[in-house]
């Protein structure tokens, strides 16, 4: 079948909510289809080297940021803390692995969330699921849940907004190796990792001075970083107004994000998800859980990249604590034997989430921990590598996940539970993981 933009229509869809007025949908389309990309495809390509470098053990990629973003959230000190923990972890694993990392934010765009039912029901109220505010409001009432197209707009500008502010941070001197000063987090300054972080943080600085004393200049490369977006490509037709060809490249590109990923509830093989994936031009994530079996997979690899292309195709497992040992080895020798070439992400969030007494989701940081472990050592048995973790987390000071170097329990998590999606670990909790992962790569 021949690949357009629009060819994804053909196929069925899964996790589109259904909009009350099909003409206004389409009006909002049209102005979206004209307004700038938010990304460009050199950057894109750039992402794309990086990740096949990652193929090959150069380098390691760290995706993380919320579970879902809120239009509420898009302020400048939330987007500068989450910019923060992402830089101090990417710090450690630099300094640790002595690998150069890859950051990439879930940010800039993750506005959608997958549901599990179509529709909430609530003392013997029955409205539409909240599908993130891309599509409708959480609030519980007929007019908060009503899909709103006009929401697609909002959410571009959002997403503008955010990727610009990173952008002036990170031209502006923000990333810094010179000065990691500048991402310290108030909050945490007296927190049990701290002393143990600014150990780091001096001796990358002695080390910086010490070479740029050999070299007789100050090294550019540690002026500034480069960061990357993602996003869930969840709702095809606002991935569909921003796909795009450019000139001097070939193909089509989908400018909203650097990466799109598909997520297991859409990785159907004949799916409007996968169909739209395998014609874009830019690197492309699928979620690959215990219930997809070794033929799925590999058909999945050969939809999504029949070339067979260096740095296109990112495989993240989300097994579960309790399933990886099961499922994880047998997956990664077929894939190895197919000879698909992959970059393997671990995300150990999705499949440890469970319930307290009281009803909260949560994740205990054990199990994430457990599951990330599990995980690089699987990959050493079967020969094959595993190239980043892929993670739910924040710079606030949230209390979401138990466990951790402060050892919250299900009780802490009534003083500042906030997500009102999946529980995200918090500053201290996703910085102790980026040690762990150091701790686990240098055995």
């Amino acid at each position: 079948m021949t690949w357009t933009p629009e060819s994804w229509q053909t196929k069925p869809v899964a996790q589109h909510p259904t909009y009350p007025d099909p003409a206004a949908l389409q009006e909002v389309l049209a102005q979206l289809k004209r307004l700038p990309p938010l990304v460009t495809s050199w950057e894109v390509n750039k992402l794309k080297a990086e990740f096949a470098a990652a193929q090959r053990g150069e380098r390691f990629v760290l995706q993380g940021g919320d579970c879902a973003e809120s239009f509420a959230d898009c302020r400048p000190e939330l987007i500068t803390n989450r910019l923060k923990v992402l830089l101090q972890m990417s710090l450690v694993l630099t300094h640790g692995l002595k690998t150069r990392v890859t950051r990439v934010g879930r940010f800039a765009g993750q506005y959608a969330k997958p549901r599990s039912a179509d529709l909430e029901t609530k003392n013997g109220l029955t409205l539409p699921s909240y599908r993130g505010d891309l599509v409708n409001a959480p609030e519980f009432t007929p007019e908060a849940r009503r899909p709103d197209p006009q929401r697609l707009l909002d959410g571009h500008t959002r997403s503008a907004m955010t990727i610009n502010f990173v952008r002036g941070l990170i031209d502006g001197g923000f990333a810094d190796l010179h000065h990691p000063e500048y991402w310290d987090l108030d909050w945490v300054q007296h927190a049990p990792l701290a002393a143990e972080y600014q150990t780091q943080v001096d001796a990358i600085g002695d080390s910086l001075r010490f070479m740029e004393t050999l070299a007789g200049a100050p090294i550019s490369d540690f002026q500034r970083v480069d960061f990357f977006t993602s996003h869930e490509a969840l709702l095809l037709w606002a991935e569909q107004a921003q796909t795009r060809q450019v000139p001097r490249q070939p193909g089509w590109y989908n400018l909203s994000t650097h990466f799109p990923w598909i997520g297991l509830r859409t990785a159907a093989l004949d799916g409007a998800h996968v169909e739209y994936c395998r014609g874009i031009a830019n690197p492309i994530g699928v979620k690959v859980g215990p219930s997809m079996g070794i033929d799925w997979v590999l058909a999945l690899c050969e939809a999504l990249n029949p070339q067979r292309e260096a740095g296109k195709l990112v495989l993240i497992h989300r097994m579960g604590a309790g399933k990886i040992e099961q499922h994880l080895p047998a997956l990664v020798e077929a894939v190895r034997k197919s000879g698909h070439p992959v970059l393997w992400l671990c995300d150990p969030m999705h499949g440890n989430t469970q319930s307290t007494s009281n009803g909260l989701k949560t994740r205990a940081f054990d199990d994430i921990a457990g599951e990330l472990t599990s995980a690089f050592a699987i990959h050493r048995a079967a020969g094959s590598r595993l190239g980043g973790v892929h993670l739910e987390l924040t710079g606030e000071d949230v209390t979401e996940c138990v466990g951790g170097a402060r050892n919250l329990t299900e009780t802490d998590l009534e003083r500042a539970y906030r997500s009102q999606v999946d529980p995200r670990l918090n500053y201290e909790q996703a910085l102790e993981l980026a040690m762990k992962i150091v701790g686990v790569q240098g055995r």
